[in-house]
């Protein structure tokens, strides 16, 4: 088992001084309040002040808002100065439904205070955002949920250990996150060009026979032609009934390299990492 450490690079909030907090994907339960504010206060707690868009609970089903209203809510914060990041306190299913309505020059444009590119922080279903937002722009993001942060895990927030399930050795650029919601891109000009990839895979629901669809419709698609390795992350409901998903994704992936972690994915203590920046694994 080996830990990789990128802190030194991106220890987390440095500099930031204000933050958004959008909901792109399913709206918040009115019950989440509680939880919201309480992270709020952490936030408040590490110098940082945070700016909540009109579109964070659900009042139209799931939706906070329209498509073009969430939209909207995200390019706001994109556009204002004063906010150093932004951050998604969602996940669920309908993020996919504001990528018509995304400015991605701006996106792409984008600076906060320290003159640098803003950047979105998600999990789960922001998946599609980070990979559409990469494959559009260039630029990272991170997939990690505000809501599980803690101060204790300032230092460490981008480390994690992994070994090698077959093979020694990757490096790529890093794409992917939730396979479910990776897929939602297929077909569309959002989705990320995978040549010399390292592709991360997570799921927080699923058993065998969703995944052997997923890694099916990769293997039509080409995919474990392109990547350079594949890095996986926890499979929580396989994981909780004793299942394990290497075997089956060494069946669809051949001798790429592969390698395995528990430190990524939907559980409330995973690690941070970055969508689109190079990495480097070996045992």
């Amino acid at each position: 088992m080996k830990s990789q450490n990128i802190c030194g690079r991106h220890a987390p909030f440095a500099g930031m001084q204000k933050i958004g907090l959008v909901c792109c994907s399913n709206g918040l339960p009115v019950s989440a309040a509680a939880e919201l504010e309480q992270t709020q206060c952490i936030l408040a707690g590490c110098g940082i002040q945070t700016v909540c868009s009109a579109q964070l609970y659900a009042k139209d089903g799931v939706r906070s808002g329209s498509a073009a209203q969430r939209a909207q809510a995200l390019m706001a914060l994109y556009r204002d100065p004063d906010i150093d990041a932004i951050f998604d306190v969602s996940g669920g299913d309908i993020a996919n439904e504001i990528l018509p309505y995304l400015d991605f020059g701006v996106i792409a444009a984008a600076k906060n205070h320290l003159g640098k590119r803003k950047i979105l922080w998600g999990y789960s279903d922001l998946t599609v955002l980070l990979n559409a937002i990469y494959s559009q722009t260039g630029n990272a993001g991170i997939l990690y949920q505000i809501r599980h942060f803690v101060p204790e895990r300032m230092q460490s927030l981008f480390s994690f250990r992994y070994s090698f399930v077959q093979g020694n050795e990757m490096s790529g650029i890093v794409v992917g996150g939730n396979i479910r919601c990776l897929l939602k891109l297929a077909g569309t000009k959002y989705f990320p060009d995978l040549h010399g990839a390292i592709l991360l895979l997570e799921a927080r629901s699923g058993m065998q026979p969703q995944m052997i669809a997923y890694l099916s419709q990769m293997q039509q698609m080409g995919v474990f032609e392109q990547v350079n390795g594949i890095l996986l992350g926890t499979f929580m409901q396989m994981e909780r009934e004793d299942q394990r998903i290497e075997p089956l994704v060494r069946q669809f992936a051949g001798q790429l390299p592969i390698a395995k972690t528990g430190d990524i994915g939907h559980a409330a203590d995973s690690a941070a990492i970055v969508i689109g920046e190079h990495m480097h694994l070996s045992v």
